[in-house]
Order: C-alpha cells, then sequence, then structure tokens
C-alpha cells in the first residue's frame, strides 16, 4: 500500500462484520456500516470481541469509523460484505455509485450466489469469494462472541493478496483456495445445522451431543448431497470426515460419535447459530439460502427434498409468531421430520 494504512469498509457490520472488522482495526482503518442502533453503540463504547481460549480484546470508538450508509465506503481499498444474503442485491446497489475503480469486494457471507450476484452488479470490480468458518454471537451490545474454530477462506488469486494480508497481520487465520464453489457447498452442507440448531433453542454444544438432533441434520445433508450429486458438484472436504460420510458420522450413537468426533464438538459453551440469534431479536433469517438452496436445487433435478422443506416451513413458522415459538426437543422434531412427504 506504499505506506498508506489499508482503508477497509465492511458493509452490513453484524456480528460477523464486526468480529473482522475489531481485528483488523489492529492493522487498517476500519470503516463499518450497519444499523443506527448498532453503531450508536459502537460509537459510545466501542467493541469487544471474545472467545474461550483467549482474554478478552476492547477496540475503542476511537479504532473505528461508524456509518449508517454505503457511502462511507467511498474511498476503501478493501470492502468486505457481510450482509445476509437476502440484502446483496441492495448491497451491491448502494455500493455501486461510490466505489474506485482500485477497490477490491470480498463477500464473507452464507450461501452459494453472493459473489456471482455482486460481479453482476459490479462487472468493473474484481469481487472475491469469502468463506467464514466459526459462529460469532452479540452476546451483549458491542460484545461480540466467537464460539468455534478455523481458518477463513478467499479466492487464490492476485487481487486478494492485500486482503489476505491484511487478514493475517491482524491475526486472523486465512487460507487462500483455488475451489471456492467447492468451499461453499461444504460451507452449506454444515450450515444446514444453523436452522436445527435455532429451532433447538439450544447451545450448539449441547444440540450436537444429541444423537436424534444429528439424525435431523442426517437428513438434510442427504437430501443436499443428493442435489449435489445431480447438480454435478462436488463440495470441498472442511474436516478428517469426507462429506459424503457426514451423515452417517451423525448417525453414531452419542458414546461412538463423541470418540469419533471430538473436533466437530470442539465448540465453546457459548456458542449458538447466528439463525438462533436471528430468531431472538426479531429479525429474518436466511433459511431460504441453506434448506431453502437445497430445496431449490432439488427441485431443478426433479428430486424431493421434504425434510429441508419441512424444515424451511418450521423456521418461518417461528420468524412469523415469534410469541409463540416453540423450543424443540431432538425426538420431537426428528419425528416430525421422518413423517414429512414431498408436496404434491
Amino acid at each position: 500500500m506504499n505506506g498508506t494504512p489499508r482503508r477497509i469498509a465492511i458493509l452490513g457490520a453484524g456480528s460477523i462484520g464486526c468480529y473482522l472488522g475489531g481485528h483488523l482495526a489492529s492493522v487498517a482503518e476500519v470503516t463499518l456500516i450497519g444499523r443506527p442502533a448498532a453503531m450508536a453503540v459502537l460509537k459510545d463504547r466501542g467493541l469487544t470481541l471474545t472467545t474461550s481460549t483467549a482474554p478478552a480484546r476492547w477496540v475503542p470508538p476511537t479504532a473505528l469509523r461508524t456509518a449508517t450508509h454505503a457511502e462511507a465506503a467511498a474511498d476503501a481499498d478493501i470492502v468486505l460484505v457481510t450482509v445476509k444474503s437476502a440484502d446483496t442485491g441492495i448491497a451491491a446497489r448502494n455500493l455501486a455509485p461510490h466505489l474506485s475503480a482500485r477497490t477490491v469486494i470480498c463477500s464473507f457471507q452464507n450461501g452459494l450466489h453472493n459473489a456471482r450476484l455482486l460481479r453482476g452488479a459490479l462487472p468493473d470490480h474484481t469481487v472475491l469469494a469469502g468463506m467464514v468458518p466459526y459462529n460469532v454471537i452479540q452476546t451483549e451490545p458491542g460484545r461480540f462472541h466467537r464460539g468455534s474454530g478455523g481458518s477463513l477462506m478467499v479466492d487464490d488469486i492476485p487481487a486478494a493478496r492485500d486482503l489476505t494480508a491484511a487478514l493475517a497481520q491482524a491475526g486472523l487465520g486465512v487460507q487462500p483456495h483455488t475451489d471456492m464453489p467447492g468451499i461453499q457447498h461444504a460451507k452449506l452442507l454444515m450450515n444446514l445445522n444453523n436452522a436445527l440448531n435455532a429451532l433447538s433453542g439450544q447451545p450448539l454444544r449441547q444440540q450436537l451431543g444429541q444423537r436424534a438432533f444429528r439424525q435431523c441434520l442426517a437428513l438434510c445433508q442427504s437430501e443436499a448431497l443428493a442435489a449435489f450429486r445431480a447438480e454435478g458438484v462436488t463440495p470441498a472436504r472442511l474436516t478428517p470426515i469426507p462429506p459424503a460420510l457426514m451423515p452417517h458420522l451423525l448417525r453414531l450413537p452419542d458414546s461412538l460419535f463423541q470418540r469419533v468426533a471430538r473436533r466437530t464438538l470442539a465448540i465453546d459453551a457459548e456458542a449458538r447459530s447466528s439463525m438462533w440469534e436471528d430468531l431472538e431479536r426479531g429479525r429474518g433469517t436466511e433459511i431460504d439460502h441453506l434448506q431453502g438452496e437445497i430445496v431449490a436445487m432439488a427441485a431443478r433435478h426433479s428430486l424431493p427434498a421434504p425434510v429441508s422443506a419441512r424444515v424451511v416451513q418450521l423456521v418461518h413458522d417461528a420468524e412469523n409468531a415469534p410469541a409463540s415459538r416453540r423450543a424443540w426437543t431432538g425426538p420431537d422434531l426428528l419425528f416430525e421430520l421422518t413423517t414429512a412427504r414431498p408436496a404434491l
């Protein structure tokens, strides 16, 4: 950067965006762009980053810029997009008038299509696909807790080098990767648990420690793997267990699963899915880009996906009627999903 500090804007500064931005503030000029109420908290008290493996890290208000509109990204060298998938189109339209030709954009979002959508809307810019492996939730205003581990992944192309260097310098593990579509499909396979965790109302470690919930996830993953095969997609291997074997692993009895899958359960006691947080805060979820994506993919190939379709409906029911939202037990949810039928 020729001695000039990097300028990094993060559009959609929720839990993931604030966690990344809080770390990057040590090596760059960071602008967090998000909801007015959330940005007011950060402007007043800064943000605190926590994990179960390291001391809390406080980033003072003076170390960050905050904003509520995309025009604040006008001077950025790099823009990280961390909005929900449903908001990608409007995010791109809001960014377009303000970006300089040199700005590199990176999508650190769930879902399969966000980088493609950004490229279509911002054809004069380099758009990178990225993947965040860990979950982050806001445990109180301005405090963001990472509950699991892993390394960020980003397209392995020359235009990504400054971003990967900044992430590494900020202490955020990062791996350039040449097969981001494979990575994103593998992440989608793992993210199918987001909805199940949200429906359970339990911490992730507690929920995944119960065979009935894992059997629910195995049903969802089996539908996803069938749809991937029909689509001609091979998910990358993100864990020691090949993706094709994950449903079999998930169905193991609890004691055997705990021995075989210790890394899968290497999640701290506070960790919950972002979808759980969305339901708790009365926000819309990304279910249509998770199980909903499997339903759509299966339909393209005339495959049934009744389990995924039922999960989509259960989450939408929880969104639409928060006062009567149910905390499902594993056995009850498993019964609900195993009796699901394909739509006629």
